[in-house]
């Protein structure tokens, strides 16, 4: 088991990571989600050894292995780029790590064999890599890095550079591949859908911490702050002031919403943000009847294949939703969300 503890690091003098602490359990993959430059990478290169800490430590099974050298952690690491061979076949790049710590030539043709079937490649030893299509490299790469049979292994954003189709493709099949392993895995990624396929624990990074840690549907269903939720790509924000408890009701430029999902305590006057999940919209005739309900403008209606994601407008806030059937651009109607299908968020 590999345990973070309290780990800082800044760049051009300002803080990168803040105190990053977590562990990855035996057959686990951690995803690591965060922005361009929430310091995803800088963390994956401080576990791999390959740059220090200012602060913190790195424990392997209750020893700490702060100090030891990247190439002695026994840890495997695939970067966006694969780093392969050009001039060199699929066997050779595979086989490459193997030669360098000096294997018999028997156990390294057994184990190059052995990573090249778990990653579905067993056939192409002879290819060379650049008659590979881009998801056959990324098979190759991770068959190169799961070759020596590390203990742990880390992988930085090994789908960026694969176009959309061949990414939601490879995603199942690389999950499958981390699980037959059963080796614990770092994923970096800041590719909201790239997490959600892949991970077991997912840790959401923002201003140099983690600010949220916990598993997939935990994530989707209870975001810690409207921040989360909002780069999560849970709905829409809509900000507000708690007017009364138990019920709790909110304030908005958009009227009275009551609220029975309410992961804290509020206070009367506190500013929140309310999130409204595009599938939990209703959608009436007539007039708003109360609260939870308001009347907007379609502003356009695509047809998403399941459904139908209906932009709506009212003055200046604009919302998204989705519907079973089409509605006409240009028409007003009213929409209302039920009580415990809204998330009260704390106001970043």
């Amino acid at each position: 088991m590999l345990e973070i503890r309290d780990i800082h690091k800044s760049y051009e003098g300002k803080p990168l990571l803040e105190g990053i602490s977590f562990t990855v359990r035996e057959g686990e993959t951690v995803c690591l989600l965060g922005e361009s430059g929430s310091g995803k990478s800088t963390l994956l290169r401080i576990i791999a050894g390959l740059e220090e800490a200012e602060a913190g430590s790195l424990w392997w099974n209750g020893e700490e292995i702060s100090a030891v050298p990247a190439h002695k952690r026994g840890f495997g690491l695939m970067f966006q780029d694969y780093a392969l061979f050009p001039h060199r076949n699929v066997q050779a790049n595979v086989a490459f790590g193997l030669r360098m710590q000096g294997l018999p030539s028997a156990e390294v043709e057994a184990r190059t064999r052995a990573a090249l079937a778990m990653v579905r490649m067993d056939g192409f030893e002879g290819r060379a890599v650049a008659e590979l299509s881009g998801g056959e490299q990324q098979r190759v790469a991770l068959a190169r890095a799961l070759a020596p049979d590390p203990r742990l292994l880390m992988l930085d954003e090994p789908l960026g550079a694969l176009d959309h189709a061949l990414r939601k493709q490879l995603i199942g099949e690389l999950r499958r591949i981390l699980h037959d392993s059963r080796k614990p895995a770092i994923y970096v990624t800041h590719d909201r859908e790239e997490a959600f396929g892949l991970a077991d624990t997912l840790m959401l990074l923002h201003g140099g911490r983690i600010a949220q840690a916990g598993s997939t549907a935990e994530l989707f269903r209870h975001p810690v702050n409207a921040w989360a939720a909002g780069f999560l790509g849970l709905g829409s924000l809509l900000s507000g002031v708690v007017l009364s408890l138990a019920p709790l009701r909110v304030g908005t430029a958009l009227g009275v919403f009551r609220v029975s999902d309410c992961a804290r305590a509020w206070q009367p006057g506190e500013k929140v943000q309310l999130l409204l999940r595009p599938r939990e919209a209703r959608v009436f005739a007539g007039q708003p009847e109360g609260e939870n309900q308001f009347t907007a403008r379609v502003r356009d209606c695509l047809f998403m294949g399941e459904n139908y994601q209906t932009e709506l407008r009212v003055d200046d806030y604009s919302l998204t939703i989705q519907t079973e059937l089409p509605l006409g651009v240009g028409a007003d109607l009213v929409v209302g969300f039920p009580p415990d299908k809204l998330s009260c968020l704390e106001a970043e």
